[in-house]
């Protein structure tokens, strides 16, 4: 499974793998409970992985920098029903982080994702390099 193929689609829970996409939606599968269904683009938004962004301190960071982060931590994941113990969580692995504009909700969101991309076993990288990394490397 790839992470380039992974979405996150709005009034659904959870994560969903593209299949397929057709002009009016896409057929998805769910990574949860492995579901196969058809969702209507003019019914729900679709946000692929790849494209999320993470308030920082610094410039916007690329969700799977934050993923990588957890996933190099020591630190076990924390109940992601407990928002104080998913901020502190997020204070040792990911300290850049702009708490003021990440809310807790957010926080908590990005802790269920990891875990269910560890129980897919989904190999965190970005297809292609950002223009940012590939002009530094041209110079």
């Amino acid at each position: 499974m790839e992470y380039s193929k992974l979405i996150s689609i709005s009034g659904l829970g959870g994560l969903f793998e593209v299949m397929a996409s057709k002009t009016d939606g896409a057929i998805v599968r769910s990574l949860d409970d492995k579901t196969t269904k058809f969702v209507s683009s003019r019914v729900h938004q679709f946000s692929h992985l790849e494209s999320i962004e993470v308030f920082t301190v610094r410039e916007n960071v690329n969700l799977s920098e934050v993923f990588l982060a957890m996933k190099n931590s020591k630190e076990p994941l924390p109940d992601e029903k407990n928002a104080a113990a998913v901020k502190s969580y997020f204070k040792k692995v990911y300290p850049d982080m702009d708490y003021d504009r990440v809310y807790p909700s957010d926080m908590k969101k990005m802790v269920k994702w990891m875990s269910v991309l560890q129980a897919n076993n989904v190999e965190i990288k970005l297809s292609e390099l950002p223009e940012e990394d590939e002009e530094q490397g041209a110079e």
